[in-house]
Order: structure tokens, then C-alpha cells, then sequence
């Protein structure tokens, strides 16, 4: 019997027993806020028929007193009267928040072809990445940079290919291709290496089944209006490929960057089990976020109406695994006394630099006319870089007046007022940067910057056969050829 049934016994001649009968637990939030069916019974004669009922079963002869067993465990719990040491709590914490990363742990095995090649910080990472790929369908490898993520990517690429008998399909920019096509001879991968920017020509119609898709540098596709974008998605979402990711930048401007990488194999209304907490806690329950936001609150595009920190590590919690070099020092480091290191399987020894932060102060005069200093931070050269009017990076400034834009064109116009100003004074600090780095180095940004401001022109006055990659491309190659 589902329903719970509640009888109250008083000294009253009129209604000796109330009875209360329904489905909801006997707390102020299942009595007050729940839609559950819930009635009083204060009939004499229905109540009396409910205090017999409930006797026979009480008083059945197969019946057993648990009362001294439910005593032990509720003073063995949380709702003891003896307090829990913090300690305690501390360890009950951290035990449940590490589940995720000891499953992975203790489920998957390294492949003997690496041998000793990986460190142990690599070896608990590739594990704990096995484990998201192969519960989610997908896992964002953030470690920072020079701490050997293809490497890693390589060993879960292989683990799935001895357990699962996959094959991996590798995107990269097109210059690491060559450090791809190595690792896969290397380690005797099942695996394909394509440049990114071969993916819209190639994986439409060319490119067989791969169920595994490996992509390095994974921030280039943090666009999801792009072409690439899109041909990569969807190669994913119609081969149902598992989705590695690697990108030691994950995130650049917003928490949007990190959902598009996700989107890649996580739909965005598939429910993930997770609801974006404090945002709902802002808003003032889950109604009111469905209400105002209208779609699935366990899902990644109710993770994108947030832009608390807190719900975004809650989220990236469940698909990335990533580390610093302070991490890896503090937990994995060997120390002697010239410091702490990395040993390799040779026995070799890689010491952590130990940084020291030093001023160095010199004087400038004003005086002085050969101070070179003194004559980048005048007044005359700091008016002239501030009013630097950087066209190209203000672009919001030259709309034309009288013409109704479209609902896309009035996206890219709001895009281009909020990142102008932002991007002029990105600007402005660089060449500031390079006038302190030396008089040389300034004027080369100079002579670059005018350079492109050349190339764009003339890619404006032939706009109908130039595109963007048009002009990316003539901008690197006359900055080679200068």
C-alpha cells in the first residue's frame, strides 16, 4: 500500500481518533507543498475501522519489533544527538564529490603499449577521462599547457579502441597533423588525421564511420554559427561518435565559449541531471525559471541563462578533467633537496622552476633627450596612440543610417557595439605593451598594423571575390614576406 495513513488519538468524546490518509511524508514540505492527494477522516465510525486495521497489522503474529534496530541506525546518522566531528564531515564530502574520479580509476586500464611513457598525473587523468566518455558520451581535457594532453588523448583514444574496437577520427589545425600522424604510428592507433580546415570539404560525404572523434584545439569551434561548426556536429550526432576534446584555453570571453565545445555531443536539451542552482536559487524556485526561460532545467541550454561561476563548475565538473602545474606539484611532485621534480621511466629527473619574482627599476629623465624612455612615454607619443581611431576594431562606429537591418544583422550590430570599445582599448594597451618592450619592437607593430589596414582595404574595394579566409590568408602571407 502506497498511501500512508496517520492516526491521532486525544481525550476528546466527540472526535476521539482523527485520521489522516494520503501520500505525502509527514514534513512541512510534504504536508504544504507538493500536489499529492491528502484527506482528514474524523467519521467515528471510519476512524474506529482504521485504528482496527492498523492493530491487526501491528499485533500479526509475523510481525517483528524493529524498534531497538531503527534506534541504533538513526543514532548511528546524521540526526545522532552526538555530534559529528567537522573532520568527519569533511571526509563524507570529500568522498562523494571524488566518486566520479575513483570510478574511473578502478574501471579502466592503461594500454601496455605505453608502457612507462605516461606519468602518473597523466595516468589518473586518462582513467578519470575514460570514465566521462564512457558515461557522457564525451570529456574536455583542460590541462594546462606542457603538461602532455595529446599524450593523454592518445591513451583514451586507445583504451576505447582495445576495449570498444573503435576506430578514432583526429581533428587538428592543420599544422600539429604531422604530431598526430606520429602518435598514431607511433602507438598503433586505428585512426584517421584530418586538418579542421578540411572538415567541411571531407566529412559530409567522404569521411566514413568513426565512433570515436578526437578534436585538438577544440576552443577554434567555440562558434556555433560557423559552418565548421555545424559539419562537425553533425558528423558527431549522426554517427553517434564519442567526442574527445583538448583545448588548454576551454574558455575565452563567456560561459558560452565552454557550452558550444559541449554541444558539439551534448545536446542541448538532453537532461544531464543537473539544474544551474544558484541561478534558480536567484529567481526564486524552478517554476519561476521555467516560466521566464522556457526550456528543460537539467539541461546544458538552462546552464547557459547563468553566468554564476559556481553553476558552471557544477556543470564542468561532469565533462572536464583538468590541472594545474601547482596541482600536479603539489600531489604528484617528488622532492629532493635541489627542489621538486618528475621522474621519467629512464630515471631522469625534471625539476619544477622555482620563480622569483624581482623588480627592476631604472630612472627616466625628461631632461634628457637621449633617454629613450623618457621619449616613448612623452606626451606627444601617448595623446597619439590615444587617439588612434582603429577602424577595423571599432567597426560599430560606421554603420549606415536609414536602412532596416535583419533580425541576424541586428545580432552581429549588438555584437559589434559591445566588442568595439572593448577591442580598441585591447589595442591601445597592446601597443603600449610593445612600446615598453623597445622602440624596434614597437615600430614593427606599427608597420604590421598599417599592413593590414592595406590588406582590408583592398579586400573592401573587391569585396564580391574576398571572403574572411581570404583575407586571413593574404594578411599572414604578407606578414611573412615582410
Amino acid at each position: 500500500m502506497h498511501a500512508k495513513l496517520y492516526l491521532l488519538f486525544r481525550q476528546d468524546p466527540i472526535n476521539p481518533i482523527i485520521g489522516y490518509l494520503g501520500s505525502s511524508n509527514l514534513t512541512l514540505a510534504g504536508l504544504s507543498h507538493q500536489g499529492e492527494l491528502n484527506i482528514d477522516v474524523l467519521d467515528s465510525d471510519a476512524t474506529a475501522k482504521l485504528a482496527d486495521w492498523f492493530e491487526d497489522r501491528w499485533r500479526d503474529r509475523w510481525c517483528l519489533d524493529i524498534s531497538k534496530e531503527l534506534a541504533d541506525i538513526i543514532d548511528q546518522s546524521w540526526a545522532a544527538e552526538t555530534l559529528v566531528s567537522p573532520y568527519h564531515v569533511y571526509l563524507k564530502m570529500a568522498y562523494h564529490l571524488a566518486q566520479e574520479a575513483r570510478a574511473g580509476l578502478s574501471e579502466f586500464r592503461i594500454p601496455t603499449i605505453f608502457g612507462d611513457t605516461l606519468f602518473d598525473f597523466q595516468v589518473a587523468a586518462v582513467k578519470i577521462a575514460a570514465h566521462h566518455l564512457h558515461k557522457r558520451g564525451g570529456v574536455l581535457i583542460g590541462d594546462v599547457v606542457g603538461l602532455g594532453k595529446s599524450m593523454m588523448a592518445t591513451a583514451l583514444a586507445k583504451i576505447f579502441e582495445d576495449d570498444f574496437n573503435t576506430e578514432t577520427l583526429i581533428l587538428c589545425p592543420k599544422n600539429l597533423t604531422a604530431m598526430w600522424e606520429d602518435y598514431v604510428h607511433r602507438f598503433r592507433l586505428h585512426a584517421k588525421v584530418l586538418s579542421i580546415s578540411r572538415a567541411i570539404q571531407e566529412l559530409p560525404e567522404k569521411t566514413r564511420r568513426y565512433r570515436v572523434v578526437l578534436i585538438d584545439e577544440s576552443h577554434n569551434l567555440r562558434n556555433r554559427e560557423s559552418n565548421r561548426w555545424k559539419v562537425i556536429r553533425d558528423y558527431i550526432d549522426r554517427n553517434d561518435s564519442l567526442c574527445i576534446l583538448l583545448s588548454a584555453t576551454p574558455y575565452n570571453k563567456t560561459y558560452l565559449d565552454l557550452s558550444a565545445q559541449l554541444g558539439l555531443f551534448l545536446r542541448e536539451d538532453a537532461d544531464i541531471g543537473i539544474r544551474p542552482e544558484k541561478l534558480i536559487a536567484q529567481l526564486g524556485g524552478e517554476h519561476e525559471f521555467i516560466r521566464r526561460h522556457q526550456c528543460q532545467v537539467r539541461s546544458r541550454a538552462a546552464f547557459e541563462k547563468s553566468e554564476d561561476p559556481d553553476d558552471w563548475r557544477d556543470l564542468m565538473r561532469l565533462y572536464m578533467v583538468r590541472r594545474t602545474r601547482g596541482f600536479i606539484t603539489q600531489h604528484y611532485a617528488h622532492e629532493d633537496e635541489r627542489g621538486k621534480f618528475l621522474q621519467f621511466a629512464n630515471g631522469a629527473k625534471s625539476y619544477f622552476p622555482t620563480r622569483v619574482p624581482k623588480n627592476l627599476k631604472f630612472r627616466i629623465d625628461d631632461t634628457d633627450p637621449n633617454d629613450p624612455y623618457a621619449r616613448f612615454y612623452s606626451e606627444k607619443v601617448v595623446a597619439t596612440v590615444n587617439g588612434l581611431r582603429l577602424p577595423r576594431y571599432g567597426l560599430g562606429n560606421y554603420l549606415k543610417t536609414g536602412l532596416t537591418p535583419t533580425p541576424q544583422q541586428v545580432r552581429v550590430i549588438d555584437g559589434l557595439s559591445r566588442a568595439g570599445t572593448r577591442l580598441m582599448g585591447f589595442c591601445r594597451t597592446n601597443l603600449f605593451k610593445r612600446l615598453e618592450s623597445g622602440g624596434p619592437a614597437f615600430l614593427l607593430s606599427i608597420e604590421r598594423y598599417i599592413l593590414r589596414n592595406y590588406i582590408v582595404l583592398h579586400a573592401l574595394e573587391n569585396a564580391p571575390g574576398y571572403s574572411f579566409g581570404h583575407i586571413r590568408h593574404r594578411i599572414a602571407r604578407h606578414a611573412l614576406l615582410r
